[in-house]
């Protein structure tokens, strides 16, 4: 009995350790940015964790393979990247893309609505519905690229800070989990889903 609650207790400190992660993220990387001047990669890592709806989204991706486990725990947070990549030269050339606003609150619904309902789709459809919000998501990036910040390294700032925000989501999901059963994971989920439709409707 007491090797299991020393377990949970563990567990939970990571979830802890994992949210402030998350939490404190956007001050450390707008300190950098004071601190670093105008450098294409400080602003492209900055980028995602100076917006709610970014962050809440790509935060969703690791959590949501951390509940569908086995190789979605990796498989997603490893394509999103990628694919957004695909989105950000789409943004940076001026490739005109409908409802990209859209898409991004949609992309915060859906994940939280998926993690909230333990929705587990087939792994190609997992990775589809991972791939065209992250064009989303790339595109935005790309198309809010500093004049002064060179794309390249821009873009590796913005891959890097996305892959720390999935650890995270994954980090939480599978604390949470280990520490309080799977279902509990409903609920950040739910909560992330909520604040989808508020960035739809505002």
């Amino acid at each position: 009995m007491r090797d299991r609650n020393r377990e949970r207790l563990l567990a939970a400190g990571r979830v802890a350790a994992a949210a402030a992660f998350v939490a404190l993220m956007p001050g450390l990387a707008q300190a950098h940015i004071v601190q670093g001047g105008s450098g294409g990669f400080l602003q492209g890592f900055e980028h995602p964790l100076s917006g709610a709806d970014h962050l809440l989204a790509m935060f969703s991706v690791g959590l949501w393979g951390a509940q569908l486990g086995g190789r979605n725990v990796w498989a997603l947070p490893i394509t999103f990247p990628l694919i957004m990549v695909l989105g950000g030269i789409l943004g940076i050339a001026g490739v005109p893309l409908p409802a990209i606003e859209t898409g991004i609150a949609l992309s915060i619904v859906v994940l939280g609505a998926a993690i909230a309902f333990v929705w587990r789709p087939p792994e190609w459809l997992a990775l589809t519905v991972i791939g065209l919000f992250a064009i989303c998501h790339g595109y935005a990036h790309g198309a809010e690229l500093p004049v002064a910040a060179d794309p390249a390294d821009f873009a590796i700032g913005f891959v890097i800070a996305t892959g720390l925000i999935h650890l995270a989501g994954i980090g939480v999901g599978l604390g949470v989990s280990r520490a309080l059963g799977d279902r509990m994971i409903r609920i950040p989920g739910g909560l992330i889903a909520v604040g989808g439709l508020y960035f739809l409707v505002t």
